[in-house]
């Protein structure tokens, strides 16, 4: 998950002489490593959306190259599911009643991904702006689930998340995933389709499962292809 300078110009298709000015005005979420500055991909995404800067198409390629298929949104959000009026009245609230209605397998510890969910959120807000949030674990691999799944939550009312505009927050889309792959694939998606206006205004009316749908899968179509899958090939169990 950890890139350097060429590769975070290419991902947000800025130039390099961009990234290390970004970099020297500690706007970039960046790392020094043995004197070399190396970026988090996954940070680097949710920086990217929280500012409405649009990340460059090449970073589906990668996905693109592999064998093993992975999900559309409109898949993974069948597998999470809408849910509406979720209770809370702050941050830990709110996640809580998250956790609890989320669809996961019996193994997967809901006190642990709780804990998790809330240490990322001390690492930062996942608000990204517009009312809308983002939460998810850090490293996505802990939860042992076995397949990616993407949960839309409208709030029973707006709370301070402390999302970089200031504006409370209403929507959560809640990522988990099986591989860091799957999570970067997933959010680099969320990232486009929320610069999709007809799909913020179905967000922001709070439009019915059958509405949403319909316009994720119109918006999702708008961006690159997906990787089609050989039939010989076989799931990547990593």
């Amino acid at each position: 998950m950890e890139i350097g300078v060429k590769e975070a110009a290419g991902l947000l298709d800025m130039s390099e002489k961009t990234i290390y000015r970004w970099v020297r005005e500690q706007i970039l979420p960046v790392y020094r490593i043995n004197d070399q500055y190396r970026f988090n991909r996954s940070e680097l995404l949710e920086w990217a959306t929280s500012r409405r800067i649009k990340v460059s198409p090449e970073i589906f390629q990668e996905a693109q190259h592999s064998k093993t298929p992975l999900p559309t949104l409109v898949d993974a959000l069948k597998v999470g599911g809408i849910f509406y009026r979720v209770g809370g009245g702050d941050k830990p609230s709110v996640l809580q009643s998250i956790v609890d209605i989320l669809n996961l397998p019996e193994e997967v510890d809901r006190g642990f991904l709780y804990q998790v969910l809330m240490a990322r959120e001390s690492l930062g807000s996942t608000g990204i702006g517009d009312g809308i949030a983002i939460p998810h674990v850090r490293n996505p691999v802990v939860l042992h689930v076995s397949k990616p799944s993407m949960t839309l939550c409208f709030l029973e009312q707006t709370i301070n998340f402390g999302a970089i505009d200031g504006q409370p927050v209403g929507t959560l889309f809640m990522l988990i995933s099986p591989t860091v792959r799957a999570h970067l694939h997933m959010l680099s998606r969320l990232s486009f389709i929320l610069q999709n206006k007809d799909f913020k205004t179905a967000l922001k009316e709070q439009a019915s499962r059958e509405d949403l749908m319909k316009m994720l899968s119109l918006a999702e179509a708008a961006l690159p292809a997906l990787n089609s899958t050989p039939p010989e090939a076989s799931p990547d169990h990593n």
